[in-house]
């Protein structure tokens, strides 16, 4: 049976296997997706077994410390210098970054080229506003907390050496009081407010979420924050973090096998991880 694993430290509740193992039975794949927790300072010895796997996924702390360990990137990890998917082929190791695939899926219906919020820019922030600047955004806003301001500085500066003219702009955390930031086409989410288990919590003043059109949340559990339930109660069209968890997770399966799913078959897979995260972590406050 083929082997394929998850490697990261901690990896908790992951929901990785339910999402690998229902990709790999659409296809009557005999295979098994295992989670293999590796501290830091364990990763070099373990990279002869990891070679073993037909391919693995990976998660914090290891996106950019595996990359000495591979024979080749992907053009997506080399944009973001993180790997979050390694395919074995012909004892070679090829690093990819599938993450930004399955952020575009997620977002395809909506207007990434018009005028776009993001809170927060570290991590996957930095890759959805790169990623904003490449398709074109008429003006990208990102809103950070003033420890950060360094950190959005550069990221500027990466985003302005891939498109020069690019139009992007830096606003602290509660300059959204009374929307006056004015209106925007995107509102994309990228910080940790409103994660389980501080499900409470909204990133942004409900003034300035009545000026954005439509919605966009990384975070997959609870699979509707407090930021997406008060955008669909506007009636506005928004999209959580399952989304993007299932569809990065795909990518991956093309990358292995060359498998293409259906929009109906991947949307199954969604509505699953969805309800399983929404009996395992209820929401406790409104």
């Amino acid at each position: 049976m083929r082997q394929y694993t998850l490697i990261g430290n901690p990896l908790g509740h992951s929901m990785s296997p339910l999402i690998h193992d229902r990709l790999f039975a659409l296809k009557d794949r005999a295979a098994e997706y295992s989670l293999t927790a590796i501290p830091t300072e364990e990763l070099s010895e373990k990279i002869t077994m990891l070679r073993e796997l037909c391919g693995y996924n990976i998660t914090i702390p290891h996106k950019v410390d595996i990359i000495p360990h591979l024979d080749e990137l992907d053009e997506t990890a080399k944009r973001y210098n993180s790997v979050n998917c390694v395919a074995n082929r012909d004892g070679r190791s090829i690093g990819y970054n599938t993450d930004c695939e399955g952020f575009l899926r997620s977002v395809q219906d909506m207007p990434l080229n018009g005028r776009v919020l993001l809170i927060g820019c570290g991590g996957v922030g930095r890759m959805m506003a790169i990623e904003a600047a490449l398709h074109g955004a008429a003006e990208l806003v990102i809103m950070v907390l003033p420890s950060d301001v360094s950190l959005a500085e550069a990221l500027i500066e990466e985003i302005h050496g891939l498109v020069p003219d690019a139009n992007v702009n830096i606003v602290l955390t509660g300059s959204d009081k009374d929307g006056a930031l004015g209106s925007f086409d995107l509102l994309m989410n990228a910080c940790p407010v409103g994660m389980y288990p501080k499900t409470g919590a909204c990133p942004i003043s409900d003034e300035q979420l009545r000026l954005c059109a439509n919605i966009f949340d990384v975070i997959y559990n609870p699979t509707e924050t407090r930021l997406i339930r008060k955008a669909k109660a506007m009636g506005k069209p928004a999209v959580g973090g399952a989304a993007m968890l299932v569809w990065q997770a795909v990518r991956a399966h093309e990358i292995w096998d060359g498998d293409v799913y259906t929009a109906e078959q991947v949307q199954g897979i969604i509505r699953e991880l969805e309800e399983t995260v929404n009996r395992d972590f209820p929401i406790q406050e409104d």
